[in-house]
């Protein structure tokens, strides 16, 4: 039986690329950590950068993404789920299984087996926070956290009103209803971080927000809002599909769209860093290496952190 590899980093930080370079050397595959990978269409925006997991012309294996249509509510709880599956699968076959990604509370969610259970939807309770501002929304959910004593959702997270309605509706329903244990287990896994100096990010990101503008990002958002998914459904997965609907639908000009982006994905990498620090602070070991160095010696220096 294979030890876990888990690689975590920031958005920029090149994870996946070390990912698939250290599968392609270890015959692995890849279990994406993503929270919005999941969704078939939504590609650029969540820079699935599907190039990456194709080595030296080997296709490397990849799992979790492009599992769910765009507008679905994906939940950790059903990550949870697909991961085990996924996980169970490598290991049946004595295949080396990496766990990859920045979602930092869906890879502490299998790593230390957080044990969830479903939580409906409350429509009574939706109704009577609707026309909340998300101050006031992050305000309820601050004080029900304190009172479940709830530490898997990252607050900061919350950056759309129908996302901090969601927290709050599982915060209720936590409340209510003592959260009914279901077997997960924890699941030992060697942890490599990427760590990328905050200048270096900070030209990555604003280099590659361009690059994909100019790739066709705003026609991906496009088409999606043309099938059918309404434009809230899409706010809702943040970041890239926030603001670029808002200019899509006239809310933000393209400028505008650009510069609160762009600050948004420099204080989502941060935020990033913080729940990796965080999961330092309660008991995991991960092993940094720089994203900057040549990829060779990154690869070496996982491989190499993997085996001892």
């Amino acid at each position: 039986m294979k030890k876990l590899l888990t690689i975590l980093g920031p958005t920029a930080s090149g994870k996946t690329d070390l990912a698939a370079h250290v599968a392609y050397e270890l015959g692995g595959e890849i279990i994406s950590g993503d929270s919005r990978q999941v969704y078939r269409g939504m590609d650029i925006g969540t820079g699935k950068d599907l190039a990456d997991y194709v080595v030296n012309g080997r296709q490397i294996p990849y799992h979790l993404i492009d599992i769910c249509d765009a507008g679905m509510k994906y939940n950790l709880f059903q990550y949870q789920e697909d991961f085990l599956k996924a996980y169970e699968d490598i290991e049946r076959r004595d295949v080396q299984p990496i766990l990859c990604g920045g979602t930092g509370l869906y890879i502490e969610s299998v790593l230390k087996g957080y044990h969830l259970s479903p939580v409906p939807q409350n429509q009574a309770l939706r109704d009577s926070l609707t026309g909340k501002s998300l101050e006031e929304l992050t305000s309820i959910l601050q004080s029900l956290k304190e009172k479940t004593g709830s530490n898997m959702h990252n607050t900061t997270d919350v950056d759309s009103c129908q996302r901090a309605i969601r927290a709050i509706e599982i915060e209720t329903y936590n409340l209510e209803h003592p959260t009914e244990n279901r077997s997960f287990p924890a699941i030992d896994s060697v942890i490599v971080g990427v760590s990328i100096d905050r200048e270096a990010r900070r030209a990555k990101i604003t280099d590659r927000l361009k690059k994909r503008l100019d790739n066709g990002m705003v026609n991906e958002i496009r088409g999606i809002l043309n099938s059918g998914v309404k434009p809230e459904d899409l706010i809702y997965y943040g970041l890239e599909y926030k603001y670029v609907t808002e200019y899509v639908i006239g809310k933000l000009s393209y400028e505008e769209m650009f510069r609160q982006l762009e600050i948004a994905i420099h204080q989502f990498a941060k935020r990033q860093m913080t729940w990796f620090r965080g999961m330092e602070r309660r008991g995991a070991t991960i092993h940094w290496i720089d994203a900057l160095q040549p990829m060779e010696e990154k690869v070496e220096e996982t491989i190499r952190i993997l085996k001892n």
